[in-house]
């Protein structure tokens, strides 16, 4: 992939798309290939492949994904796979029969077994059940990266699939009814701060613990082993940290500026006890993360202030 490669990155206007073209835009890649929802239907099949063969991508980043929170995804079990399912299969099989020279696709931690042992190494994929808060995703995430390993196989594809932790950053989804626990709590604290809230409520005991990797670094990571990886086994993308919930909250508070309390609603799920990635193929791939939590959540608290009348619901 050199500065001249047709790149098409599918879901720019999401958390990571963005992510990922600022990432390449920065590097100096001059043929970054957008398309919105308006322009191109991914769920649609002929829409698809009339873009590829249009476009004619050489490298294609997948980033394309229907992603939401517990709640999310257990209020709408059939968007969440269906959607998927349909997208992927679309752009991996377009990618196949307009003989792209690579594709980047992208899975996610959540799609591990539920009781992994941690930290999460590569080959736990598929040795036990899966969330059941979040399996309708999983069961969608989890067929694309097989999908890929099957053109791979069969066709000779060159398709790696990575497996990125809990994200959060610039251009994320702060509705409260959507959202991952990061800008849930972003979003909570400020509002409770400009309306002199004594309390904010966190859902949950607060004793899982989980891993946050910024979007920026993500975005670094896939450009990194676009570059220079090409296996089709999974490889883990995070920091091989992890905090509690509520270590988060407390966190996220400070920054934000709060000054009332935190209490727990008992009655809402907890999810996943903890879901924390090894990252030594990674590293030992020669990439590691840069952006540290508390730096992270400052700058994306400074993004939400800045955009926070025009930010994606």
């Amino acid at each position: 992939m050199d500065l001249h490669s047709r790149i098409y990155v599918a879901g720019h206007k999401g958390l990571v798309g963005g992510a990922i073209v600022r990432a390449l835009q920065a590097r100096g890649f001059q043929n970054v290939i957008t398309k919105t929802r308006t322009e191109t239907d991914l769920e649609n099949q002929g829409a698809v492949f009339k873009m590829f063969l249009e476009e004619k991508p050489e490298y294609v980043f997948m980033a394309a994904a229907k992603v939401g929170g517990i709640l999310a995804n257990n209020t709408y079990p059939v968007d969440f796979i269906r959607s998927n399912l349909m997208v992927q299969n679309n752009i991996i099989d377009a990618s196949h029969f307009s003989r792209v020279r690579k594709l980047l696709f992208l899975g996610s931690s959540c799609i591990y077994p539920k009781l992994a042992p941690q930290p999460i190494k590569e080959e736990y994929l598929l040795t036990g059940a899966l969330e059941p808060t979040n399996e309708w995703y999983a069961i969608a995430k989890i067929a694309g990266i097989k999908m890929c390993q099957a053109y791979h196989r069969q066709h000779g594809l060159n398709a790696i699939s990575l497996m990125p932790t809990n994200l959060y950053g610039p251009g994320d989804n702060f509705d409260l009814n959507a959202s991952h626990v990061m800008p849930a709590l972003l979003r909570k604290f400020h509002e409770a701060k400009l309306a002199g809230a004594k309390e904010v409520v966190m859902w949950g005991t607060g004793t899982p613990m989980r891993e946050f990797l910024h979007v920026d670094d993500l975005a670094d990571a896939c450009v990194h082993l676009m570059l220079t990886y090409n296996d089709p086994e999974i490889v883990n993308v995070g920091t091989g940290e992890d905090v509690t919930i509520r270590s988060l909250a407390e966190m996220v508070k400070d920054v934000v500026g709060y000054q009332g309390e935190i209490v727990q609603d008992l009655t809402k799920p907890d999810g996943t006890m903890r879901k924390l990635l090894d990252v030594s193929k990674l590293h030992g791939l020669g990439w590691k993360h840069r952006i540290d939590l508390a730096e992270g959540i400052r700058t994306t608290y400074d993004w939400y202030l800045q955009n926070q009348d025009s930010f994606r619901h």
